[in-house]
């Protein structure tokens, strides 16, 4: 009920312990899904007596980027040794462990609502900034600590179960990864005997384009070659809130990492902000490849959504051959990372230069066989939910 609801300030008290005496050189950052990581930070040189101590059981957050990223980065340390933050992070614990525990805080942070509610709060800075204040008038329910203990035991159940399932997942990709490498780099696909073709005599011949030998009838051709069509993304305009809603999901590189399908994007589109820019819809199963800035990321679409200006997609010509360009465009996640090396402005491969890429290109009756390669009882998997 509301009458449980409680300011986030009431039950938190800020800590500003800095690094003085050097006792720990260890430092971290907080990701996007709040979790702690090793900082990217160089160090070297660096005075880390200003940074502020983590001690287990205290959470550190960024509050600066909230309205640009539409989450705040905040996590809990379950770290038994003490680390350091960025000086411009927050250090805060619990005032009373035994009226708030401290898991129930952060199961609370790690909710899309608390996001959501957040980025209301956030100030009229261009990136959106999170009043130390503001944070602190921010809602939550707190009901008895007994009640606390049951919430957090029914939640860990459920991400402990989603962990085994992306550690399947991940098995799986390998798997699938393995059958893709045996088939169309090594070339041992079963051949009309149901045996390895290279090894067995499978007749193979020099192509110049690839400057590799592949299978006799095989050949090479570019990506758009392969597609219904080719689109690069397109951001609507940001100054209007009316473009962002709960309509469609609209994918961006955070939403790449580790991901072989996009099942959830950090922000979505409203009807009106989709039909601005109707002709970037990509349908179910399209290649999203990121090639701009952090470039060579692949993920499949499990549901129409659109892009940001930073990836071009492929809508693949039917519903079996996606799997095979999956595995495909992976393999070009060096050939587009080299591109960058070709200016001093980093890597920003357009949809031209893009469609442009030359793909191994399968005989008809091999596409027509291989293109699945088993790959589809793979897809009920990465479908499954990710996140509690």
């Amino acid at each position: 009920m509301k009458s449980n609801y409680k300011k986030i300030g009431n039950h938190i008290r800020d800590v500003n312990v800095r690094n003085s005496e050097l006792k720990t050189n260890t430092l971290l950052g907080i990701n996007i899904d709040k979790y702690y990581m090793p900082s990217v930070a160089n160090i070297v040189g660096t005075d880390l007596t200003a940074y502020k101590v983590v001690k287990a059981g205290q959470f550190a957050c960024n509050r600066m980027h909230v309205g640009r990223d539409y989450r705040l980065p905040v996590a809990l340390s379950r770290s038994k040794k003490d680390f350091i933050v960025s000086p411009a992070y927050d250090v805060f614990e619990i005032i009373d462990k035994e009226v708030l525990i401290p898991e129930y805080l952060m199961m609370w942070f790690s909710r899309k609502e608390f996001d959501r509610n957040a980025w209301f709060f956030t100030d009229a800075d261009v990136r959106g900034g999170l009043p130390w204040e503001s944070f602190c008038e921010m809602d939550l329910p707190i009901p008895h600590p007994n009640k606390q203990k049951e919430i957090v035991k029914e939640y860990n159940t459920i991400v402990n179960h989603i962990a085994l399932n992306n550690r399947l997942i991940q098995k799986l990709e390998e798997t699938a990864q393995t059958i893709y490498k045996q088939w169309f780099v090594d070339f041992e696909f079963p051949d009309e005997n149901g045996k390895p073709y290279k090894s067995n005599g499978g007749e193979m011949e020099f192509n110049e384009e690839l400057q590799k030998k592949i299978p006799k009838g095989w050949g090479n051709a570019e990506i758009i070659k392969f597609s219904k069509d080719i689109v690069c993304g397109k951001t609507p305009p940001t100054d209007d809130e009316e473009n962002y809603g709960d309509y469609m999901p609209f994918l961006t590189i955070p939403d790449m990492h580790d991901k072989v399908f996009a099942i959830e994007t950090e922000r979505r589109l409203s009807v009106k902000g989709v039909n601005t820019q109707k002709n970037k819809t990509l349908p179910p199963n399209s290649i999203c490849v990121s090639c701009i800035g952090t470039a060579g990321l692949v993920v499949v679409t499990s549901e129409k959504c659109q892009t940001n200006q930073q990836i071009n997609s492929v809508i693949c010509k039917d519903d079996t051959s996606y799997c095979f360009m999956y595995f495909a465009l992976k393999d070009l996640e060096q050939k587009i990372q080299e591109w960058g090396n070709k200016g001093s402005v980093g890597i920003n491969m357009n949809k031209t230069e893009f469609s442009a890429l030359m793909l191994l290109k399968p005989s008809p009756i091999h596409m027509k066989y291989l293109a699945p390669f088993h790959f589809k009882w793979v897809t009920l998997f990465y479908c499954s939910p990710v996140s509690p």
